[in-house]
């Protein structure tokens, strides 16, 4: 097995469910539908976020359309829970839904992203209002996948009540900082037994590459592809970023040393100074 082979015998697992792409989508901030649509295209994506509060809303950022336009035997869409800034709030939003998931004739997704968000300025989620919110839902066969912070010990809190993968972030949501917590993201890695998706913050290509080389299962990116000069080639570019850190992964990273190591041969040269 060798090159391309090598991701193309990787599937991403979630919930038993496979998927071929380890990069995930989020709608929001595109200028139009259009731009959406060829964006998503584009990024190979195959698990696409969506917030409930902006799909109950007609044609809010032409997510009416995009909701309609799409193929969605081909694309696995997810929920969130976005606006939520309390347990209770993301759990009613949850089977809100259901109701969309049925309206687009999904008869076995039962997929949400939860957030619980109560801080306005930094967007960062309420571990205590994650954790509650994930246990009720999951008690009513919720497939969640929880946005957290970067803690280690929410992150195995979560996996223990049952969530089928934990997303740290990398920074706050849109800042495009990438992976400003990465001790505590390399981490969670280490000691999750579930997919981790590093969501939030992503800003460039080699930012998502660099989330993937540290082992994380995949990414999700909004903000970086929506709010580029050409949100097209952003996402086909944050696609190539994903899919080479992934390879670079499975490749095995040379053994970091000390001092220079010669790269051509020093038989015959004298080691005299």
């Amino acid at each position: 097995m060798s090159n391309l082979s090598m991701l193309e015998n990787d599937p991403l697992i979630i919930s038993g469910r496979t998927f071929s792409s380890r990069l995930m989508l989020g709608t929001g901030k595109y200028q139009n539908f259009q731009e959406a649509k060829e964006s998503i295209l584009l990024s190979g994506c195959e698990i696409l976020t969506v917030a409930v509060r902006r799909a109950q809303s007609s044609n809010v950022e032409g997510i009416d359309r995009l909701l309609n336009n799409l193929d969605w035997t081909k694309i696995w869409l997810m929920p969130n829970t976005a606006g939520c800034q309390t347990a209770e709030q993301a759990i009613r939003l949850g089977f809100l839904s259901r109701e969309i998931l049925k309206n687009l004739n999904y008869t076995d997704n039962n997929f949400l992203k939860l957030e619980v968000i109560p801080d306005p300025k930094y967007l960062l989620p309420d571990s205590l209002g994650t954790l509650t919110a994930a246990e009720y839902l999951i008690g009513k066969n919720f497939d969640i996948l929880p946005y957290i912070n970067a803690d280690p010990i929410v992150a195995k809190q979560l996996e223990g009540a049952g969530c089928v993968t934990v997303m740290p972030l990398g920074s706050p949501i849109g800042s495009n900082q990438g992976l400003k917590n990465l001790y505590n993201i390399k981490i969670i890695i280490e000691g999750s037994n579930v997919p981790v998706v590093v969501d939030a913050g992503i800003g460039t290509p080699s930012q998502a590459a660099e989330a993937m080389e540290l082992g994380a299962d995949a990414v999700l990116a909004n903000t970086a592809i929506a709010k580029a000069s050409s949100s097209k080639d952003m996402a086909l570019a944050m696609k190539l970023g994903v899919m080479g850190g992934r390879l670079g992964y499975l490749a095995g990273k040379a053994k970091t040393v000390e001092f220079a190591q010669p790269s051509s041969p020093i038989t015959g040269l004298s080691t005299k100074n």
